[in-house]
């Protein structure tokens, strides 16, 4: 375990992933059962129960049977904890098989990986997140992409790469999967997106999902200088409208209402202020436009065609011809 004064002496570690120790095998005298699998587990049920900010390892221990020392003789610190949740989490995403890259490509170059905070995934460590890593979970991220309306699940055959490429289609299908799966996961663990902006995600999982979205962008044509930007673009909105949707779910369930009173109370308190009726009226011109009956039903509609715009401006971008530069078309 790392003590004050260590810390005083040596610089800070930057992740878990990056030095440090973590102990997967149990001590003699730690308690039957006790490893970091199960401390992992344990931490990220914590973590949707209650939030991230009534987490610590005094909390966690309790919930294990197990003082905190025994939990410490696994990990360093809280954070090292929380990082390895975080990546845990990121293994429940179903990623879409990868088309094979042109062999023309340049595969030394890094790309950026699409989550905020996160740190590039170089082509040179793609093979060693997919080892690592393990195998992801169940679809756990289909369900909004079914609300959606988009074809969910495993990508196509490596078979049929080139077939989909030639067909200019399936590189729009994955990002939708993608971008449907990040959303749903935000959504589920609302203490993931905060944590997100504080660590580095250079897990074996969360490796994985930026490869598959860098996959995702080299199919899509876009130029080279441009592939980072393309990541950010979909990512960046995913990852903010991720986020205000989980918290705002959870706001409703901690207020023991559904979303459509929470809703509904909302807008019949901003109707009863005369400073805010043009504003009210407005809103409701612009909510009967879109469609939807339901909370659910409103935000649906405007992911998709918030995704739909998305992706017409990476098909504008294409090809790498004027569009490649600042200011292009």
């Amino acid at each position: 375990m790392v003590t004050a004064a260590d810390r005083a002496k040596g610089p800070t570690r930057t992740s878990v992933w990056l030095g440090g120790k973590v102990t997967r095998n149990r001590r003699t005298d730690q308690p039957d059962g006790l490893d970091l699998d199960k401390i992992t587990a344990a931490t990220v049920r914590l973590l949707d129960a209650e939030g991230l900010a009534k987490f610590s390892m005094r909390r966690l221990a309790a919930e294990l049977g197990v003082t905190a020392m025994s939990v410490y003789w696994y990990v360093d610190t809280k954070d090292d904890l929380l990082e390895l949740a975080l990546d845990a989490v990121m293994g429940e995403l179903a990623l879409p098989a990868a088309e094979e890259a042109p062999a023309a490509e340049d595969a030394s170059a890094p790309e950026s990986s699409p989550a905020p905070g996160s740190s590039p995934a170089p082509e040179s460590s793609a093979a060693a997140g997919r080892e690592s890593a393990g195998e992801p979970g169940d679809a756990a991220g289909e369900k909004t992409g079914r609300a959606a309306g988009h074809e969910t699940g495993a990508g196509p055959e490596p078979g049929a790469a080139t077939a989909a490429r030639g067909a200019d289609a399936d590189w729009r299908v994955r990002l939708r999967r993608l971008a449907a799966g990040y959303r749903s996961l935000l959504v589920r663990h609302p203490w993931v997106s905060p944590l997100v902006g504080v660590f580095l995600n250079v897990g074996p999982h969360a490796v994985k999902f930026s490869v598959a979205a860098q996959d995702v962008m080299r199919s899509a044509d876009l130029p080279l200088r441009g592939r980072t930007g393309g990541l950010a673009a979909v990512f960046q909105f995913v990852y903010g409208f991720g986020t205000v949707e989980g918290h705002f779910r959870d706001r409703c369930e901690r207020a023991g209402m559904s979303q459509d009173e929470y809703y509904q109370q909302a807008m019949g308190t901003i109707s009863q202020q005369p400073s805010l009726r043009d504003t009210y009226e407005q809103a409701q011109d612009v909510i009967a436009a879109r469609g939807g009956d339901t909370v659910e039903e409103m935000r649906e509609r405007d992911f998709d065609f918030a995704l739909d715009l998305l992706i017409a401006g990476i098909e504008a971008k294409r090809g790498g011809g004027a569009a490649d530069g600042p200011g292009g078309a």
